[in-house]
C-alpha cells in the first residue's frame, strides 16, 4: 500500500485550517500537504504537526497573490526578485516544519510574451532555487498542471516538465507527477511513472472527471496503487481532490486500503 498524505487546501474543509491536522490525524494519514503554510507563523503550524504525530509531505513555494488568481510566479520576467526572495521564505518554513521538499508552480503565462523568454525566466529561477534549497538540503520540485483546470499554466506536459528539468540541469531537481492532471493532459499514466521513477519525488491524485476522490471517476486506482509497490515507489502519494460529500464521506477508499495493510501486517 502506498504512504498516503491529507492534501489539507482541499480535504477536511469542514474545518478551519490548523484543525484540519487533528482532523487527518483522526483519520489516519501520518502526513499532510498543502498550497503553503505562510498565512500563520512556522511555530503554530509546527506545533500542530507535532500535537498529532504528523510529517509534513510537501508545500509550495510562495505562489503570487492566489486569492486574485495568481498560480505562481516563477515565469514571470517582472517577479524574478520576488520569486528569489520567496526562496528563503519557504526554506525556513521547511525547516521549522521538517518538510523535505517543496514544490514550484510555474504560473499562468502572461499575455504578450514570448514563451521561449518565459521558459528561459522559468528556468533561471529554477537553477536559483535548486542551488539554495540543495544548501539547505531540501529538494525542489516542478509540477504540470492541466489547462483546462488552470488556462494558461505555463507547465502543462511530463515531457514539457522533463524536458526543462533537463536544462536545469540540478540533481536537486525533481519532477512531481500528479495523476489527475496527467490523465487530463496525456494518459499513459503507469508506463510514464515507471519510466521515469528515478525523477518522480512526489505524487498526487484524484479522479476524472470531476477531480473527486479514487473510485468516482474513470481511472484504475487499484491498478496503481498494486503498481507504484510493484515498481517500488517509496514517496508519498497526495490526496488533492474535492470530496465530493465532504471528506469524512469521502474517505471509503482510504480505509479499505488502511484496512487490508492492517490485516496483511
Amino acid at each position: 500500500m502506498p504512504r498516503f498524505s491529507a492534501n489539507l487546501s482541499m480535504l477536511f474543509g469542514e474545518h478551519d485550517f490548523l484543525d484540519r491536522f487533528d482532523a487527518a490525524a483522526r483519520a489516519g494519514f501520518k502526513a499532510v500537504e498543502y498550497v503553503g503554510p505562510y498565512d500563520h507563523a512556522p511555530e503554530v503550524v509546527a506545533a500542530r504537526l507535532k500535537k498529532n504525530g504528523l510529517e509534513q509531505a510537501l508545500f509550495n513555494l510562495p505562489a503570487g497573490d492566489w486569492a486574485a488568481g495568481e498560480r505562481g510566479i516563477a515565469v514571470l520576467p517582472d517577479r524574478i526578485d520576488e520569486f528569489r526572495k520567496s526562496v528563503d521564505t519557504a526554506i525556513t518554513y521547511a525547516r521549522a516544519l521538517g518538510c523535505p521538499q517543496v514544490n514550484c508552480l510555474a504560473g499562468i503565462a502572461p499575455a504578450g510574451v514570448d514563451a521561449a523568454r518565459l521558459e528561459d525566466v522559468f528556468v533561471e529561477n529554477l537553477k536559483f532555487a535548486a542551488d539554495r534549497l540543495e544548501q539547505a538540503g531540501i529538494k525542489l520540485l516542478v509540477e504540470a498542471i492541466n489547462m483546462r483546470d488552470i488556462p494558461g499554466f505555463f507547465l502543462n506536459t511530463s515531457k514539457q516538465a522533463l524536458r526543462i528539468i533537463d536544462r536545469v540541469g540540478s540533481k536537486n531537481l525533481y519532477f512531481q507527477y500528479d495523476i489527475y492532471h496527467m490523465q487530463v493532459m496525456e494518459g499513459d499514466l503507469a508506463r510514464t511513472i515507471e519510466a521515469n521513477l528515478d525523477r518522480i519525488a512526489h505524487i498526487q491524485l484524484a479522479d476524472n472527471p470531476g477531480r473527486h476522490e479514487p473510485g468516482t471517476g474513470e481511472i484504475n486506482y487499484p491498478f496503481l496503487y498494486e503498481h507504484l509497490d510493484r515498481i517500488g515507489y517509496t514517496g508519498w502519494v497526495g490526496a488533492e481532490y474535492k470530496p465530493k460529500a465532504g471528506t469524512e464521506a469521502g474517505l471509503g477508499w482510504f480505509r479499505a486500503l488502511k484496512a487490508k495493510a492492517d490485516a496483511a501486517a
